[in-house]
C-alpha cells in the first residue's frame, strides 16, 4: 500500500523510534530491559531487537516473569504509566535488586505514553524514588499499515466499558492533537456516541489550553483549520456493539478469529505454515514435538499477496491464490524461453523476487486450507447461521433450540456467550425468563465462577433482561443526555439497508460483502457523512431525489437525522474555525482541487471487517477523499466477550 498522503503516518512511525532510541542513548553503556509483555509487540512495530541492539541492550526481560538477572550496571524499565501494577512490581524489583546485588546499579524508568501521580507516589512510598531515573515516552498512534493507527495501549475495551475508565478518552484526545498542531485544526468534528463527545469536548479543552499557551503565538499555522483534512469522524464502539460479535468473513477477519492477530502477527502452529525460510525441518522421530511450536507470521502490507488477500470475502480467496499460482508458474517457466544473456541476467534478477512469493504463496495456502476446514465444520456453520438470522430479523426464540445444542455439545463458552449477547444487543434484552434459563444452564455447564461473567455482560449492557434493558445503557459518568439510550436494529435494519439480500463477493459493490449480507452499522454511520448521495440512493432507490448537492461532509448529519434518534448517544457537529483572513488566505493558496483526508476514529476499538468495509468505501471515494482509519484498538468477538469472562475457578483454590 502506497503511503498515505495528507498524513504521513511514516513519520509517526520514525518520530516514535527516535523517542525510543533517545532514552535508550541516553542511558550510557550497555544495559538490561525490562519490558512490560503488551508493548512487546507495539515496540515491535517500529524498533527491531537488532536496533535496540545497536543502542547498548545486551538482554530482555519481560516484566511480569520476574525474572531480573545483574549481569549489567545499567538497567532500563519499559512499562505503561497508566497501571499501578506495574509501579508495584518495578518497585519491588528494584529493592530486591538493590538488596541482593553487591553492584550500585543504575535504574531507569521509562513510562508509556506518561509519567503519572500514582506510580510516582507508590515509587515514593516504595522508598526507590529517589535512587532511579524517571522518563516518559510519549507513545501514542503507532500504524499498523498506512492508512490504519492505533493507540500503544492494552485493553482499551474492557477500560471503557467494563471498568468505566476513561483514560483511552484522554489518550486518544493527547494522540489526535499533535496531528492538529502540525496538519491544522480539524474543520469539522462529527461523530456520534456518548464517549466520542467526551473525546471531542476534550479535543476542544486542549485546543483552548493550547492556544493560551504563551507560546502559541509562534505557532499560528497550528491553530488554522487544515487545509489537507477535511473532518474528523469520531464513532463510539457503543453505538454497534452488534459487529464485533459476529464472526468476520473476510480473510484477515477469519485468521483473526481462527488464530488471534496481534500488532500484524499471528502466532501459528508450524505444522500448518511450516517452518520458517532457512530453519532445517527436526528429524521425523521429533515430529510429536514440533506438533506444539508456534511461528510467527507478519500479516500486513509488507506481504504484496496478502494486501491482496486480507479485505476480500473468504469465498473467493481460492481462486485468488490458484490465480497466482498459474502467474508464478508461468513467469518461473519462461526462463526456458530465455536465448539471450541479458534476458536470463534479467530472470536472475527477479529470482529472489519470485522465491519470496512463492513463499508467500504456500503460507497462505496452508492458512487458507485451515481455514477451509474450519469454515466446513458443522459448529461454524449452525452459529453462523443462528447470527444471521438474528441480524436479519428473525424471531429471535426460534434461535433457542441451536443454542442450547451448541451448550449440549460442550461449545467453548465465549461461542455461547457470543450469540446470546447478539440476540439481547439487537432485540433490547432478552426475555426475563429465556435470561434466566440460560443463565442457570451456564452456570451447570461451565461452572459457578460465571456469575462473575454473567455480572460483567450486564454491566457493559451486553446481556440483560428485555424489561430492564435500558437502564444499563445509560452512560455512566454523566457525560450528558443522551438521544436514545439503545440502539435500535430493528428501525435501522430498514432505514440504513443494513441487509443485503443479493451480495457479489467476487465483485463486491456494497460494504456488506464483509458479512456476506450485512453492512456494519458503524460504517454506514461513515458513509452517512462521506458518501451520503451514494447512501441515499442505497436506500431509497436510484430514482430518488436527492437534494445534498455535494457528497462533502460539509454538510455532516444532513438527511440522517431521524435515522440518527435511532442510534445509542449523543449526536454532535462542531465546526473549528481560525482567522477568517488567514484561512481565505491560504485555500486561495493552496487551491481547491486537493484531495483532502478524512479522519476516521473508531473510541472502544475497530474489527478487522470494519476495516475492511472502510477501505471499500475510501476506494470508491478515491479521486475526492482518502480516509485515515484511527482506532483506540483493534477488537473482535473474542475481544468483546472476553473481557468479561472470568478466568478463575472455584474449584482450584
Amino acid at each position: 500500500m502506497s503511503p498515505h498522503p495528507g498524513i504521513d503516518t511514516d513519520a509517526i512511525k520514525d518520530k516514535a523510534r527516535k523517542d525510543l532510541l533517545d532514552l535508550l542513548e541516553g542511558v550510557r553503556g550497555k544495559k538490561n530491559l525490562v519490558i512490560e509483555q503488551s508493548l512487546a509487540g507495539p515496540i515491535g512495530l517500529f524498533a527491531k531487537f537488532s536496533t535496540l541492539q545497536d543502542y547498548g541492550v545486551d538482554k530482555v526481560f519481560f516484566l511480569e516473569n520476574d525474572n531480573l538477572d545483574t549481569s549489567q550496571k545499567n538497567i532500563v524499565f519499559l512499562a505503561s504509566g497508566e497501571k499501578a501494577n506495574n509501579c508495584v512490581a518495578i518497585a519491588a524489583q528494584i529493592k530486591r535488586l538493590q538488596q541482593a546485588s553487591s553492584i550500585e546499579h543504575e535504574v531507569s524508568v521509562i513510562w508509556v505514553p506518561r509519567r503519572t501521580l500514582v506510580c510516582n507516589k507508590i515509587l515514593e512510598e516504595a522508598g526507590v524514588l529517589g535512587d532511579i531515573s524517571v522518563e516518559a515516552l510519549p507513545l501514542h498512534f503507532l500504524p499498523l499499515d498506512q492508512d490504519v493507527l492505533t493507540l500503544a495501549y492494552d485493553d482499551p475495551f474492557a477500560d471503557l466499558y467494563l471498568r468505566k475508565d476513561p483514560t483511552s478518552i484522554f489518550l486518544a484526545a493527547q494522540a489526535l492533537m499533535p496531528i492538529q498542531h502540525r496538519y491544522g485544526l480539524f474543520p469539522r468534528i462529527i461523530g456520534k456516541g456518548d464517549n466520542a463527545h467526551r473525546l471531542m469536548q476534550l479535543l476542544l479543552r486542549m485546543r483552548s489550553e493550547a492556544a493560551a499557551d504563551e507560546n502559541a503565538a509562534t505557532s499560528k499555522r497550528g491553530m488554522m483549520p487544515s487545509a489537507s483534512i477535511e473532518s474528523l469522524i469520531i464513532i463510539d464502539r457503543e453505538v454497534d456493539m452488534v459487529t464485533p460479535l459476529l464472526t468476520q468473513l473476510t480473510y484477515e477477519g477469519l485468521i483473526d478469529e481462527m488464530f488471534g492477530i496481534k500488532n500484524n502477527q499471528a502466532e501459528i502452529d508450524t505444522s500448518i505454515v511450516g517452518q520458517a525460510p532457512g530453519q532445517q525441518p527436526k528429524a521425523q522421530n521429533s515430529a510429536p514435538q514440533q506438533q506444539g511450536l508456534k511461528r510467527k507470521i507478519q500479516l500486513d502490507s509488507s506481504d504484496k499477496l496478502y494486501d491482496q488477500l486480507r479485505d476480500a470475502n473468504f469465498a473467493i480467496v481460492g481462486p485468488l491464490l490458484n490465480k497466482v499460482a498459474r502467474r508464478l508458474a508461468g513467469e518461473y517457466e519462461s526462463r526456458h524461453g530465455a536465448k539471450s544473456t541479458s534476458e536470463l541476467r534479467e530472470f536472475v534478477n527477479k529470482l529472489p523476487g519470485y522465491q519470496a512469493e512463492q513463499q508467500s504463496l504456500k503460507t497462505h495456502t496452508n492458512l487458507t486450507e485451515e481455514a477451509l476446514k474450519y469454515t466446513q465444520t458443522d459448529t461454524f456453520n449452525r452459529v453462523l447461521e443462528v447470527q444471521q438470522n438474528l441480524v436479519s430479523g428473525s424471531d429471535p426464540s426460534s434461535q433457542h433450540d441451536t443454542i442450547e445444542e451448541l451448550m449440549a455439545r460442550d461449545q467453548p463458552l465465549p461461542t455461547i456467550l457470543r450469540l446470546l449477547c447478539l440476540e439481547s444487543t439487537i432485540s433490547g434484552g432478552l426475555r426475563p425468563k429465556d435470561l434466566d434459563h440460560f443463565k442457570r444452564h451456564i452456570l451447570h455447564a461451565y461452572g459457578y465462577q460465571h456469575l462473575l461473567t454473567l455480572h460483567n455482560l450486564e454491566k457493559m449492557g451486553l446481556l440483560v433482561a428485555r424489561s430492564a434493558a435500558n437502564p444499563f445503557y445509560i452512560p455512566v459518568g454523566g457525560g450528558g443526555a443522551s438521544e436514545s439510550n439503545i440502539t435500535n436494529y430493528n428501525t435501522l435494519r430498514k432505514s440504513l439497508r443494513l441487509i443485503v439480500d443479493e451480495v457479489n463477493e467476487q465483485d463486491p459493490n456494497d460494504i456488506a460483502y464483509v458479512y456476506s449480507g450485512y453492512a456494519p452499522l458503524s460504517v454506514r454511520l461513515v458513509q452517512a457523512i462521506i458518501q451520503k448521495q451514494e447512501l441515499l440512493s442505497t436506500i431509497r432507490g436510484p430514482s430518488s431525489d436527492t437534494q445534498s448537492s455535494t457528497p462533502s461532509a460539509a454538510s455532516g448529519w444532513q438527511g440522517f437525522e431521524d435515522v440518527l434518534r435511532s442510534v445509542k448517544g449523543e449526536t454532535f457537529n462542531k465546526i473549528q474555525k481560525g482567522d477568517e483572513a488567514a484561512v481565505k488566505s491560504r485555500h486561495m493558496l493552496m487551491g481547491s482541487g486537493k484531495v483532502k483526508t478524512v479522519v476516521v476514529m473508531f473510541m472502544g476499538g475497530i474489527t478487522r471487517t470494519e476495516i475492511a468495509a472502510l477501505r471499500f468505501a475510501g476506494k470508491q471515494l478515491e479521486g475526492r477523499k482518502r480516509l485515515l482509519i484511527c482506532t483506540t484498538g483493534v477488537v473482535g468477538g473474542r475481544e468483546v466477550v472476553g473481557a468479561a469472562v472470568e478466568k478463575g475457578d472455584f474449584g482450584k483454590g
